[in-house]
């Protein structure tokens, strides 16, 4: 584990700012005010993580840890609200899902990390990952009045990250360093959504007998 902790403080801050940034950019697309566009950028980027916190009894929550990060993510909207109304810079749906898919890889990987760290059996934390991965894009679009697209898109989302949460699971008991895992892992999680979105990859839907 020499030398996880910084290496867990550079993903989960990566993964922050950009599920941050994608509430950001679903918040000017649904044109929201200012403060709604932070509670908006905040519930994308801490409420995976905080659940994963509450699930896994883990105090303090990440973002009181570093709550620095509040700051930065303050500034953030601040900065971009500001941008936006003079540039009148507008963004589209798919302009969100490039900065969403990096949070899907980084959070995927550290929250399954975190869980072994405390003895979490594998299933375990490869469902710690995936929480902490997706749990903020649903709050993102329950808030803002949508269907929670990992729902309805049909393009692998939760699958990618537990895909790359399995990764980081197979680092470490192969005895590779936490960095190392927490790369892998958060590499194929990212290049697997990203794969899926450029492909046009399905998950097949329930579909209901008349």
């Amino acid at each position: 584990m020499d030398g996880w902790p910084s290496w867990r403080g550079v993903i989960e801050f990566g993964a922050t700012l950009a599920f941050a940034l994608s509430g950001l950019i679903e918040a000017s697309r649904k044109k929201l005010d200012v403060v709604g566009v932070c509670v908006v950028a905040f519930l994308t980027a801490f409420g995976g993580g905080t659940l994963r916190d509450v699930l896994l009894d883990r105090r303090p929550f990440f973002w009181v840890e570093h709550a620095h990060w509040i700051s930065a993510l303050l500034v953030l909207c601040v900065a971009s609200m500001l941008l936006l109304r003079t540039r009148h810079i507008h963004f589209t749906a798919r302009a969100m899902q490039w900065p969403d898919a990096v949070g899907l890889g980084l959070f995927a990987a550290s929250g399954t990390q975190i869980a072994l760290d405390v003895q979490m059996p594998a299933i375990v934390a490869a469902l710690m990952g995936t929480v902490t991965a997706v749990f903020g894009g649903v709050l993102r679009d329950v808030v803002c009045n949508d269907i929670p697209r990992t729902f309805i898109d049909h393009r692998p989302y939760a699958v990618c990250a537990f895909a790359g949460a399995w990764v980081v699971i197979g680092a470490d008991a192969l005895g590779l360093a936490a960095g190392v895992g927490l790369v892998l892992g958060g590499a194929v999680a990212m290049t697997l959504r990203a794969l899926a979105l450029w492909l046009g990859w399905r998950v097949p839907a329930w579909r209901q007998q008349d």
